[in-house]
């Protein structure tokens, strides 16, 4: 199939590179030039707009980071939904707040576009090797027109609903799942250290234990081991977070877990932290407030 991909970021790049290997042609678009060049070096086309790459494609895929940058990619000049055309499918891989999603489901069906709601849970090397998690919403009939672009993606595909919110929903309290995780397991290692017990030496031995989760033992090692180049960030982590509470508030339902998170996110950002590793940069802010 002919796709045109929009985003090639630490998440957008694996992903435009596995469909290239599935056998796909891409047309390629991001809003810095010198992204695109490792898509080029495989075979993509590079576009010189949104709107560009969407020139004669099967289908579309957006994977940007944040609202504010859907609305230049989608809604500015030379964007991506005056470009679709009549019976076009969006599929959106980005993570992005529950209202956006609503706007945007309004928006394509007004055009008469079908729009697949498909956020992707993993971090890059988890992208890299096709093993990615995406949750999926929309109409049946679109979902069946995604499922074969997403598959060269993902080890699962899980279907979520009808409502394309639904899928962006199921990733915020995914993304709040870890943060939560992460902060607990960070406490538990500054607990550890305050005892004279190896934090690797706890881990193996509470998630042998109780968890068995490659999640506990994956992060664990990153907390223990920093990369030297972050995956996601604090700074992604606060805006993940900030879009789950304003989802949450908008359905009056009250998280006050979340509302401590928050807290600590911005004491982090404050501190210097904000585009360290997320599971680093949590264990680092669990150590400054925890060890005397």
């Amino acid at each position: 199939m002919r796709i045109g991909f929009l985003g090639l970021g630490k998440m957008g790049t694996p992903m435009a590179l596995r469909l290239l290997a599935a056998g796909h042609e891409l047309s390629v678009w991001n809003r810095t030039e010198g992204r695109t060049k490792p898509l080029l070096r495989e075979g993509a086309i590079a576009a010189a707009t949104p709107a560009e790459a969407e020139l004669g494609a099967d289908a579309v895929i957006t994977m940007l980071f944040d609202d504010a940058a859907h609305e230049e990619v989608l809604f500015g000049a030379n964007g991506l939904m005056d470009a679709l055309e009549p019976g076009a499918l969006h599929i959106s891989c980005s993570t992005i707040s529950v209202a956006l999603s609503e706007r945007l489901t309004k928006e394509h069906a007004r055009r008469g576009i079908e729009f697949v709601a498909a956020p992707v849970f993993g971090r890059p090397n988890v992208a890299e090797e096709g093993r990615l998690w995406i949750v999926v919403a929309g109409a049946d009939e679109a979902i069946a027109r995604a499922r074969p672009l997403l598959e060269p993606l993902s080890r699962g595909i899980s279907v979520v609903g009808a409502e394309p919110r639904q899928a962006h929903a199921v990733k915020l309290g995914g993304n709040f799942l870890i943060s939560t995780m992460i902060h607990s397991l960070a406490e538990s290692f500054v607990y550890a250290e305050s005892q004279g017990i190896d934090p690797e030496a706890f881990l193996e031995t509470v998630n042998s234990a109780l968890f068995q989760s490659p999640f506990y033992a994956a992060y664990g090692k990153v907390m223990l081991h920093p990369p030297e180049h972050p995956g996601a960030t604090i700074d992604l982590g606060a805006k993940d977070l900030r879009l789950l509470r304003q989802a949450a508030a908008a359905a009056n339902a009250r998280l006050s877990l979340a509302d401590s998170l928050a807290e600590i996110f911005a004491e982090a950002q404050r501190s210097g932290l904000a585009g360290e590793d997320w599971a680093v940069g949590q264990y680092r802010m669990a150590q400054r407030r925890g060890l005397f």
